[in-house]
């Protein structure tokens, strides 16, 4: 228990992030919901307006010794664009910006170190916001476990099954995805 780790991550639609994580060997546990914003206890409505300056995140919550933070964030990049400012897909806004909310100062410099070399990676600028956790609010219930509860969902379908699948090509740390 004592290597257990929190990290909370916007990559787009908060359904993705989570059915690329849920399952994966090292991942204790996910939770969908809002951080970044101004207002309390948003919700999901609330937030897909974009007037609560929220973003739809995921909080991890996983054992670093099993999956260490540099491969967590190898996989967040994956499995989204971080150089598109306010958008993943169809999904347009700032509640879908790609943002990483930080739990320690090591963590800090772990993704600051992480980004600066992915950077070398990609022809335009990685937009990935990076910052402390400030607030972290639970999503509706729900939107917890949305793609396993819902696989035959057209989002689901076209959106966020294939994401899962380049990640479980990709990367070899999948159980029961």
């Amino acid at each position: 228990m004592k290597n257990n780790q929190e990290i909370i991550l916007g990559g787009g639609c908060f359904w993705c992030t989570e059915a690329v994580f849920a399952g994966m060997a090292g991942v204790i546990e996910t939770y969908p919901g809002y951080s970044g914003g101004t207002t309390a206890n948003p919700t999901y409505e609330q937030v897909c307006s974009g007037t609560t300056g929220h973003a739809e995140v995921m909080k991890l919550v996983y054992d670093e010794e099993v999956l260490p933070p540099h491969k967590i964030l190898q996989i967040f990049f994956t499995m989204h664009d971080p150089t598109s400012l306010n958008k993943q897909g169809n999904d347009t806004g700032t509640q879908y910006r790609s943002v990483i909310y930080y739990t320690s100062p090591d963590q800090q410099k772990i993704i600051e170190d992480f980004i600066a070399e992915a950077a070398k990676d990609y022809t335009k600028p990685i937009v990935t916001e990076v910052k402390p956790l400030d607030q972290f609010y639970s999503a509706e219930d729900y939107h917890y476990n949305y793609f396993k509860n819902n696989p035959e969902q057209a989002y689901c379908s076209f959106v966020i099954a294939p994401k899962v699948k380049k990640i479980q090509e990709k990367f070899t740390l999948s159980n029961n995805i």
